[in-house]
């Protein structure tokens, strides 16, 4: 299949959405169905079509769509290091498990459980999210290069919480997946801004 820009700003603009719902849930523990739906959506969407049917449809990456305008616009104010932070090394661990076969088929298995659990009690559901966290911990957390969150020692400590977060990163390492698929690599932020802008402008 060939990707347009569109395309790779869609997978691009999932990892900014996730990376900005991490960033809300650990500094506000606030969130909304609207933006955290897309995200967990997609990580259960392995054999897509096309790239809008990972998320639901282009529409309803809304939120990430912004913040990365903001990044390769380089409005300041418009943008937070941790937010970055998070992108960029969600797209270095996605990278590191490419080339770990046996870890993705450890993934896949499981996701296919929890699919059972999505089924019988939705999508966002506590329980959806705590088996998301595990997989996230299992698998991606331990590797030597991790992801350390920053925000309000309340919303980080409690466990409800630090599942959707988990959960949202592994929902950040499957947009990853799907940026590189359609081509994307991480100098496009910051060499391909042109590009990028264009295909946001379509989303």
């Amino acid at each position: 299949m060939k990707y347009s820009t569109q395309d790779q700003a869609a997978a691009l603009a999932g990892v900014f959405q996730a990376a900005t719902l991490v960033d809300q849930l650990a500094r506000t523990g606030q969130w909304s169905e609207e933006t955290l739906t897309p995200s967990i959506h997609s990580i259960f969407v392995t054999s897509p079509d096309n790239v809008a049917e990972v998320y639901g449809g282009f529409y309803r990456l809304s939120l990430g769509k912004k913040t990365l305008t903001g990044v390769v616009s380089r409005d300041s104010s418009a943008i937070a290091g941790d937010v970055i932070r998070y992108a960029l090394a969600m797209i270095h661990l996605e990278k590191k498990l490419s080339r770990n076969r046996k870890m993705l088929n450890t993934i896949a298995e499981r996701l296919q459980r929890t699919q059972e659990q999505v089924n019988h009690f939705g999508l966002l559901h506590d329980n959806v999210m705590s088996a998301l966290a595990s997989i996230y911990l299992d698998t991606l957390s331990t590797f030597k290069t991790r992801i350390t969150v920053a925000g309000d020692t309340r919303f980080l400590q409690d466990r409800a919480n630090a599942n959707r977060i988990r959960a949202t990163l592994l929902a950040g390492i499957r947009s990853a997946t799907l940026w590189r698929q359609c081509g994307g690599s991480r100098w496009h932020l910051f060499v391909n801004r042109k590009s990028l802008i264009d295909g946001l402008q379509r989303i």
